[in-house]
């Protein structure tokens, strides 16, 4: 028996939410137990990472309500960096990714996104694919981001290590650290914009993300933290994977319609 494409996405999409909110419940559940941990704080920061899953689904879908819930995700997690006296973090989302939410609503919007349809459904994206020449300067930027970003990383490792407080700079993870951070600022660019190819972004987070914590898996000291972490990136590329698949078609150039002889 052939399965409709909206049984299959509005089951696919339930599977994606369920297992990775129950992912992030867990692994806030662990960082709950830990003995320094504010439960308060914990629970509202929990919160804010299933908005963040709601609204990692509902991009994936081509659905303008994404930033409303990214809003709420993105304004948490300020909080929390914030709160934390994690200053870059909080800057990060503040002032980058918080403008970025009413950037991309306005951009959607401009695209279609949000509209009733004659059928009376909310009408998804309409979405675009980069020309070769912008894929080069997003290419560029990469390659420089990074560069500049694990030159900084390094800088910071290396005057922790004066100090004694690590044993040694771990180039390795410094580079993926790096090139992670640069590809979740890049593709949130992309992603405001209604670009397709930033599911090609979106697929080497999630894959490197799961290569960084499988690797921590294997190194001695681990704990049930890290399978979950790994658990949940797991769930993250499935739904990039299903983002790639449905914006490949909302990005297909729209065929002309007939002309009447």
């Amino acid at each position: 028996m052939r399965i409709s494409e909206k049984k299959f996405n509005f089951w696919f999409n339930m599977f994606i939410l369920v297992g990775m909110i129950t992912a992030v419940v867990v692994v806030n559940i662990f960082k709950i137990r830990a003995q320094d941990a504010i439960t308060v704080k914990q629970i509202v920061v929990t919160i804010g990472a299933i908005m963040g899953v709601v609204n990692t689904v509902l991009s994936a879908n081509g659905n303008i309500w994404t930033f409303l819930f990214g809003v709420l995700d993105v304004s948490i997690g300020a909080y929390a960096n914030y709160d934390s006296g994690n200053m870059g973090q909080f800057a990060q989302h503040a002032f980058y990714f918080l403008p970025m939410q009413f950037i991309g609503w306005w951009q959607w919007r401009k695209r279609g996104a949000g509209k009733k349809t004659e059928e009376g459904e909310t009408s998804k994206v309409k979405a675009r694919r980069l020309t070769g020449r912008q894929w080069i300067y997003v290419a560029i930027a990469i390659i420089l981001g990074t560069a500049l970003c694990y030159g900084i990383l390094y800088w910071v490792d290396l005057k922790l290590l004066e100090a004694g407080k690590i044993a040694e700079i771990d180039k390795a993870k410094l580079f993926l650290d790096a090139f992670v951070l640069v590809l979740n600022l890049i593709g949130q660019i992309l992603m405001s914009w209604a670009y397709m190819d930033q599911w090609y972004l979106w697929n080497l987070v999630n894959i490197f993300s799961i290569m960084l914590w499988t690797n921590r898996l294997m190194s001695a000291g681990s704990d049930s933290y890290t399978i979950v972490m790994v658990i949940k990136y797991s769930f993250y590329l499935l739904n990039s994977i299903n983002g790639l698949r449905i914006w490949l078609r909302l990005s297909r150039p729209e065929k002309p319609e007939p002309v009447e002889a």
